[in-house]
């Protein structure tokens, strides 16, 4: 006798039918991978690429802390080289950090086509200076600088120093200053305005005698002869970009 249920048994829960197995279909990656873009991120203020003027302002503050005593010579001329090797703000902030007259340079420009804020009331200039018509400079410094007489002729000397020479803000008496260097074992630095013809005749002996000459378009301009002899030194002058001499009076000089 068959006990097995009938297929036609309600008593029983059909049996469901088998699925498939079957694996999802793999869509290939149509969609194209983009191309790297440039950077458009900000260049940092310390990578920003310095200027001619930034260099020099720089430089006119080591000369100042060299003049005070702030920095012997062989710092002085370290980091003056620096300053004017140096390509970014990164690389001339640290050169003058530990300075009281540290000014912190500026990245901020002004936009294109700003109106520069109005000049303040010219103020009556001090007056010049009465100055001797010598500088020295042993194992130390010594400065001649702002406004101060200049005749016709000057007499620099330093030994294991160094001396500096500033023209640019000078009254110039004579429509011609001869300047005598002698520099052994220490630097003589001289600066003259741009508008001034500017002549040397120096011998540098284990050293240098660097003397940028330059010929004034006006030829009534004063004229500044440096010449001498370094002896394990140096001596450099040259013109100063963006001074003019501005007392300068031909009839104070002879020419009319």
């Amino acid at each position: 006798m068959d006990n097995s249920p009938s297929q036609d048994d309600p008593g029983q829960p059909p049996v469901p039918a088998p699925v498939p197995l079957t694996k999802p279909e793999l869509k290939p990656q149509s969609e194209p991978v983009a191309a790297p873009r440039p950077s458009t991120a900000p260049v940092a203020d310390a990578e920003m690429r310095v200027s001619d003027a930034d260099r020099e302002r720089i430089a006119e503050l080591l000369r100042d802390a060299y003049a005070e005593g702030r920095l012997d010579a062989e710092e002085h001329a370290e980091r003056i080289g620096a300053a004017y090797a140096a390509k970014t703000f990164g690389d001339l902030v640290p050169l003058t950090r530990d300075l009281p007259a540290h000014r912190s340079v500026s990245f901020d420009k002004p936009p294109l086509g700003a109106q520069e804020p109005a000049s303040a009331p010219t103020r009556p200039l001090p007056p010049a200076r009465h100055e001797a018509p010598s500088v020295v400079a042993i194992f130390g410094g010594a400065a001649r600088k702002g406004r101060w007489r200049v005749g016709s002729h000057l007499t620099a000397f330093t030994a294991f120093g160094g001396v500096d020479i500033d023209l640019t803000d000078a009254v110039f008496e004579s429509p011609e200053v001869e300047i005598s260097v002698t520099a052994i074992f220490g630097g003589v630095e001289i600066r003259v305005p741009e508008n001034v013809s500017l002549l040397g005749s120096g011998v540098g002996i284990f050293g240098g005698f660097d003397v940028r000459e330059q010929t004034a378009a006006d030829p009534y301009a004063p004229v500044v002869r440096v010449k001498g002899v370094a002896l394990f030194g140096g001596c450099n002058a040259k013109p100063r970009r963006g001074k003019k001499l501005k007392e300068w009076v031909r009839k104070q000089l002879g020419t009319e």
